[in-house]
């Protein structure tokens, strides 16, 4: 790589659709480039995909990037649902010319993709949120000066009537110079326009499958359970030793998914050859430096089980020791350390703060907990990893208490009583819709170009 270039891209629509801009403010070592243009009649979602691409097409092939974008839309859609996209043909597909447009300037470059929370004071985006309105300002120039000329592909707008939003029009009456303003918004035929729809398509939990390169011990188990949201990835491994520093290696990693609290059926495991022998752990894992012989090497395995853990929630008991491994063996390799691009939650703090001065390990913990009990007479990565998964459910289940007033009258006689009722509740996770998320990130973007200031319901 030559060089690292830091995009901060954005887009903005007055009128979703309606008149839109955007902006990529780009960073490199020799200095700032700011890039920015507009339509007459577009959508947010394809100012927001339109300021991605220019901006990477700006930057040399060869240079790494590190983009920012306030777009779930763009970043969940080019790291998670496009490989989904693609297998469909591209069916049903919002906005199929510029994901296509993405994903081919995308290609064979190395990307790091990152949301960031817009309106929120940081320089880059709103640098980038800036260069999208003047964008939008140029073009309503062109607009005046008759540079546009009306296309019967754009959207049409023949009428226009009084179109006000409850919430972002000051129902309250806060704004009295506001409420005297009478703002016109187009109405749209439309027959003339497919609404731009923020629409989540992706298989049940995105689960990554084996590919052609991948060693034929790599074990990838598909997901059985339709699941939608984070992912959360409770792992363990199996390792020479305990001590990194001096050279001890990882020889087994096992992980399964879970979505929502609910296991999807998804995990990965593999076995790996540490090029050293195991030595005396073998009395804790009993795994034997003949098996492991024929087994992949880590470099061969990375890229495999990189894919299949980033951007994942990591549990894991005691996680810095599994991490200090995994970070170390894909730094090896030649990939960033799995910490940078994972969250990790470390279940043996966990219980700690929540059974202070007991034994906390993960044998105790499923003695207290009543897990069903497994055969560990050696430690095993995906086992463990499925015990931990127990572990960790019952440990943060919690329990909801209500009090409840009770009154039963017998014998004439009237008495109240009250009641403390101890109800176990696993509390689902209810997670917005593609078109509730797409609906809220549109309402806030317009609240702050009206109002010039953060809403109090951006995310």
């Amino acid at each position: 790589m030559s060089q690292t270039i830091t995009l901060y891209v954005d887009g903005a629509c007055r009128g979703n659709p309606g008149l839109g801009g955007w902006g990529a403010y780009i960073q490199m070592p020799e200095g700032e480039h700011k890039l920015y243009g507009g339509e007459p009649e577009t959508t947010n979602n394809r100012m927001e995909l339109t300021a991605a691409i220019e901006g990477i097409m700006f930057c040399p092939m060869d240079a790494k990037l590190i983009i920012w974008t306030d777009s779930n839309y763009v970043k969940r859609g080019i790291t998670e649902w496009i490989d989904g996209w693609k297998k469909k043909n591209w069916k049903d597909v919002k906005n199929p010319d510029l994901w296509q447009k993405l994903d081919a300037v995308c290609e064979n470059r190395e990307i790091e993709w990152n949301w960031i929370k817009g309106h929120a004071g940081h320089a880059g985006n709103e640098m980038a949120d800036q260069l999208a309105n003047l964008g939008a300002d140029q073009t309503l120039e062109k607009i005046k000066n008759a540079e546009f000329e009306p296309s019967n592909t754009q959207i049409k707008s023949d009428k226009k009537k009084d179109e006000k939003d409850w919430l972002l029009d000051d129902p309250f009456g806060f704004d009295m110079t506001d409420n005297m303003q009478n703002e016109d918004t187009e109405q749209f035929d439309e027959t003339d326009i497919q609404q731009d729809n923020f629409e989540i398509e992706k298989s049940p939990s995105d689960t990554v499958s084996m590919s052609e390169n991948s060693h034929p011990q790599i074990v990838i188990t598909p997901a059985t359970i339709e699941a939608f949201g984070p992912r959360q990835l409770i792992l363990d491994t199996e390792t020479t030793g305990f001590y990194y520093q001096d050279g001890d290696r990882i020889i087994e990693v096992g992980a399964i998914e879970m979505i929502n609290r609910k296991l999807t059926g998804s995990s990965i495991h593999i076995y790996i050859n540490p090029e050293k022998e195991v030595g005396d752990s073998e009395n804790v894992h009993g795994i034997s430096d003949e098996f492991l012989k024929d087994k992949p090497k880590y470099e061969e395995i990375a890229a495999v089980l990189f894919d299949y853990l980033k951007g994942a929630e990591i549990i894991a008991h005691n996680a810095t020791f599994d991490m200090n491994f995994l970070d170390m063996e894909f730094k090896r390799a030649g990939f960033p350390a799995l910490s940078e691009v994972c969250e990790v939650t470390d279940t043996l703090a966990l219980a700690k703060s929540k059974h202070p001065g007991q034994k906390n390990s993960l044998d105790a913990l499923s003695k207290r907990y009543e897990i069903v009990q497994r055969d560990r007479t050696f430690h095993g990565a995906l086992l463990d990893a499925e015990i931990l998964s127990d572990v960790y459910l019952a440990m943060t289940g919690g329990q909801v208490s209500f009090d409840m007033d009770s009154f039963s009258q017998q014998d004439g006689e009237s008495a109240g009583q009250t009641i403390r009722q101890e109800i176990q509740i696993d509390l689902p996770v209810i997670f917005p819709s593609a078109e509730e998320l797409e609906a809220h990130e549109n309402w806030v973007k317009q609240y702050q170009e009206k109002h010039g200031e953060p809403c109090l319901f951006a995310k």
